[in-house]
């Protein structure tokens, strides 16, 4: 018996709980269409992938990729749920399969239409590793973001609370 032949029937015999089943399905995170689940790991773990748009160019929506997903648990399962993060490493590996990139786009196209209807979808492919991160930047805090100051807070809480005396009303005045 070959050594290639042998190690085929081993692994044929590994339980179908220790495999992953890749599967792929919308799973929502806050609305419908901002993520997708894709089971990568055996006993249902994998990735939750959320999808966010960008429509900062006007008339146009496209995803808004970040390579920091989620840890999905119970994938196989009837209650799915995510928590904490799941290695990069792992969400390069998803998205380089083409049956994942084609469900991220299914999705985002439908987020973007959802989000903004009157805009035409743009597909960007999402990074496959570290080198394809592009850090998002962000606008500038303006002035009216900022904090106001916690004393000038206070002094005007205590104005609304405790309003200055007013003149006492003069005696013979009606009061009606």
């Amino acid at each position: 018996m070959s050594t290639a032949f042998g190690a085929g029937l081993l692994s044929a015999c590994v339980p179908a709980h220790r495999h992953p089943t890749w599967a792929i399905y919308p799973l929502q995170r806050r609305m419908a269409h901002d993520g997708l689940a894709v089971v990568s790991q055996p006993d249902g773990y994998g990735l939750h992938i959320w999808i966010d748009t960008d429509t900062r160019q006007s008339g146009r929506c496209q995803p808004r990729w970040s390579a920091d997903a989620a840890r999905l648990f119970n994938g196989n399962g009837t209650a799915p749920f995510s928590s904490g993060l799941a290695p990069r490493q792992e969400y390069f590996q998803a998205v380089a399969r083409q049956d994942v990139r084609r469900a991220l786009r299914q999705q985002s196209q439908a987020l973007c239409l959802q989000q903004s209807p009157r805009s035409s979808f743009s597909w960007v492919e999402p990074p496959r590793n570290a080198a394809e991160i592009k850090p998002e930047p962000y606008p500038l805090l303006e002035e009216a973001d900022l904090l106001s100051d916690p004393n000038a807070v206070l002094e005007q809480e205590e104005r609304l609370l405790n309003p200055a005396p007013t003149a006492p009303a003069q005696p013979g005045a009606n009061s009606d």
